[in-house]
């Protein structure tokens, strides 16, 4: 279950259909990770609160796409994630592809990041692109890092 607090109202002009997104998001998502079966929360915010939760949290002050905070409990409450609407609008514009699809992309990419994926090596890196890919093509939506 997702509970998703859209603190941006901008998110609903940009993205129309939100919160079918999410629930598109957690079935997919859920469906190849079992583990994410679980109750997460999801913010809707943007540049300026992620920014402040990214200086609070990771001492880097700027915006960022997408933070996850896992719980740590083994079981109930998964953890928290946060996506920032001027960051994601701008990436999917550079990247010439749908607000839809990168905002998937970064909701599943929080979602991994829950569970215990990462990308601080190359080899982790792969592991975790390749999960979101796969993720992210039952969904319908292209590899979103250019790969079959």
């Amino acid at each position: 279950m997702i509970e998703s607090l859209v603190e941006d109202e901008g998110w609903f002009e940009a993205l129309p259909g939100l919160e079918g997104l999410v629930g598109d998001c957690l079935s997919a998502a859920a469906s190849a990770e079992p583990a994410l079966d679980r109750e997460i929360a999801l913010l809707f915010c943007d540049d300026a609160a992620i920014m402040e939760l990214n200086s609070r949290f990771r001492g880097k002050d700027r915006p960022t796409n997408v933070l996850s905070f896992p719980s740590g409990q083994e079981k109930g409450f998964l953890g928290d994630i946060a996506i920032a609407r001027e960051t994601c609008l701008a990436e999917a514009a550079d990247k010439n592809i749908p607000l839809r699809d990168h905002a998937a992309h970064l909701i599943i990419h929080g979602m991994l990041h829950l569970i215990g994926y990462d990308h601080e090596t190359e080899g982790e890196a792969a592991v975790m692109e390749r999960r979101e890919a796969e993720i992210l093509r039952a969904m319908g939506i292209a590899h979103p890092y250019g790969g079959e």
